[in-house]
């Protein structure tokens, strides 16, 4: 019988996903020669080598990879297990975790806050990223739900789309645009852009959008950011293309306009997504309800 423990197949995982002890040793909060040596112990009664390195990159072995696929799969049933107890103690208490793109997290916090208004014990963790980040955690069963854009169809994903988002371009107050109807979508292709990042949603929605019409959007800065985004434009760094629900305290205020461009806004939906077949935990069930039931209201449209 194979004597191996629980924390030797956690770190093995983690350095195994990151195919780097030094990153592993980081997510863990180990020291690398902790990492090593959780390792060593579990190669000693396995037999048998997890990684071989060659030159300066480090590759799973065959071993390495059953391991992995192993070890992965009691991770899970472990969070099956949670889930279960949890949901025999009904509401009273849980863990969730929600992953959001970034341009949805504002959206998220105010949805979160009155989900847990009903369900005060249930613990939350929030992670913001961007669309590639997001999918990747999804692919890694990091997040039991997720909000973002139609995620790609070619992934073991299953999606329901609960709110419209249009993207729309944004300028300052006093830009010369500002005042203009029905503008050219090749006018503005003339103009500085501050656009997010690759591997944004709004980046790839904005892209293909022009690229359809045989048009290049003119990117002179990008950010991260949606905040950082609205106070370049602000600051006359560019226009810009957001979400329309990111800037309505700013249309309000009239420190931003939208403009009136030829084929906006770009009709996209937020979508609740989550892996193909999987166990949904109470609170998890109770928050996809939530999503899809609440979000127009706790969004403030109705």
């Amino acid at each position: 019988m194979l004597h191996l423990t629980l924390r030797q197949l956690q770190v093995f995982e983690s350095a195994a996903r990151h195919l780097s002890f030094s990153r592993a040793a980081k997510e863990l909060h180990l020291s690398q020669p902790g990492v090593s040596m959780q390792i060593k112990q579990l190669e000693e009664a396995l037999g048998r080598p997890l990684f071989e390195q060659l030159g300066k990159r480090l590759f799973l072995t065959e071993v390495g990879r059953e391991v992995l696929r192993a070890s992965q799969s009691v991770a899970q049933q472990l969070v099956d297990l949670e889930d279960t107890l949890n949901d025999l103690r009904g509401l009273k208490q849980g863990a969730l975790t929600v992953g959001v793109v970034s341009t949805v997290s504002h959206f998220a916090i105010r949805l979160i806050s009155q989900f847990r208004h009903e369900h005060p014990e249930v613990r939350i963790t929030l992670n913001v990223v961007n669309r590639e980040q997001l999918l990747d955690q999804l692919a890694n069963n990091q997040v039991d739900l997720a909000l973002m854009g139609q995620p790609p169809a070619d992934q073991d994903l299953e999606s329901t789309p609960f709110m419209e988002n249009p993207l729309v371009v944004i300028a300052p107050l006093g830009h010369p645009l500002a005042q203009q109807k029905d503008i050219p979508l090749a006018r503005i292709t003339e103009e500085d852009f501050v656009a997010r990042e690759t591997g944004s949603g709004t980046r790839s929605a904005t892209e293909a959008f022009f690229q359809s019409h045989g048009l290049t959007l003119r990117a002179a800065m990008e950010m991260n950011k949606n905040e950082a985004i609205k106070q370049a434009v602000e600051a006359g760094l560019g226009l810009g293309v957001v979400s329309r629900h990111t800037v309505i305290l700013e249309l309000a205020a009239r420190r931003l306009v939208t403009l009136d461009v030829e084929g906006f806004p770009i009709r996209r939906q937020w979508h609740l997504v989550h892996r193909r077949n999987k166990h949904f935990s109470l609170a998890a069930s109770a928050f996809a309800k939530f999503v899809l039931t609440r979000a127009n209201r706790a969004a403030g449209f109705v």
